[in-house]
């Protein structure tokens, strides 16, 4: 599905795979963009999907996987890579990546919750404590 996404919003801008509407998101849609990561190990690009939050000029991802006890892939390759792209809409957005530290989750996280109620039921699903990025604006 996730290519099927993809490929979509990037054929119409956002207009189809702009929201995710599935889940908590059936009844609350939740806005959706597009991250670029490059592989930290084949040095190709990946495209993925994901929901995002405004936090004043940054734009905040979740590596929840759906709850799977890993990281997914590209929670690594963000890590390894952390200057990237994210495509809203039609825009095209110039990003620096970092891990959210222990007090900015603490304080995002509910504002993430309220975007889709389902992180907490993935969160409830897995040890690990779920990964929050701040991708942050930069100069093209």
């Amino acid at each position: 599905m996730s290519k099927v996404n993809t490929w979509a919003y990037r054929k119409t801008g956002g207009r189809i795979g702009g929201t995710w509407r599935v889940g908590a998101g059936f009844r609350k849609p939740v806005p959706t963009l597009l991250l670029e990561h490059t592989g930290r190990k084949s040095g190709k690009q990946f495209t993925v999907p994901l929901l995002f939050l405004r936090d004043d000029a940054n734009i905040i991802v979740v590596a929840s996987q759906g709850g799977l006890p890993k990281n997914p892939q590209w929670y690594y390759n963000l890590v390894a890579q952390p200057d990237t792209t994210v495509q809203i809409g039609k825009d095209l957005i110039p990003v620096r990546a970092r891990l959210a530290d222990d007090a900015e989750r603490d304080r995002l996280w509910p504002k993430l919750l309220e975007l889709y109620a389902d992180f907490d039921n993935y969160q409830s699903w897995t040890e690990r404590r779920i990964p929050v990025f701040v991708l942050v604006p930069r100069t093209p």
